[in-house]
This record gives C-alpha cells, structure tokens and sequence, in this order.
C-alpha cells in the first residue's frame, strides 16, 4: 500500500451515496476487527449509527416540508457524531487498520460539516 492510502480516494459529489458509501466501509471495516466484547459493542454501534445516519437522510430527501427535512437531516448528523465517538473509542484503543480509521474519521468530519451546512442554509431561506 501506499503512504496515501484512502478508502474515500474517489470522489462522490451525491451526498447521500457518501452516506451510503461511509456506512459500507464502516461495515467492512468492522469485519475486520477482532472478536472481543468491547470490539463487538463498538462495531455494532458503529455499524448501526453509520447505516442509520444514511437512512435518516433518505427520509429526509422525502419530507414535505423544509422543517420535516431540517429535523431529519439533525437526526443524520447525531448518527454521524456517534459513528464519530465509535471511531474514536476503537482508534484510542487501538483496535483495526490505523488508515481505515482515519480515513473513516476524515470522512465523517466531512459528512458532519456538509450536513450542518445544508441545514444552515435551509435555515437561512427564512
């Protein structure tokens, strides 16, 4: 492998396949991971936060009213910020391939940032 190993190295512009595409590589990477207990609860959090922040947004994409979509659209980010903490537990712990977790943590702080700022700008359409 290179030293600029990056699971997200091509670019996806749709927001809700990076969603997608973030909660399958947090599937394979929890595959990866050993059998422990604390491995297993981190893993199943972080598998269920990632897929529930992408599913979140697909409710999101359709609701009716800008307020239902602000809210949705919250509820992705929440799930986003706790694949975030599990990404960090298992990197403080040192628990699977060193690259894939920080490449996971660089892309969910972008997932974060790009979700907070479309709320911010629906919010500003008032």
């Amino acid at each position: 492998m290179s030293k600029s190993y990056h699971i997200f190295e091509d670019k996806i512009f749709n927001f809700e396949d990076r969603l997608v595409r973030f909660a399958g590589e947090c599937i394979f990477f929890s595959r990866k991971l050993e059998k422990s207990f604390e491995n297993e609860y981190y893993k199943n959090q972080l598998i269920r936060s990632s897929g529930s922040a992408s599913l979140n947004f697909g409710e999101a994409s359709g609701t009716v009213s800008e307020k239902d979509f602000i809210f949705k659209l919250s509820l992705s980010i929440k799930e986003l910020k706790e694949s975030r903490n599990a990404i960090k537990i298992l990197n403080y712990i040192n628990e699977g391939d060193e690259r894939i977790r920080k490449s996971l943590l660089n892309e969910v702080e972008e997932l974060i940032a790009i979700a907070s700022k479309m709320i911010i700008n629906k919010s500003n359409k008032h």
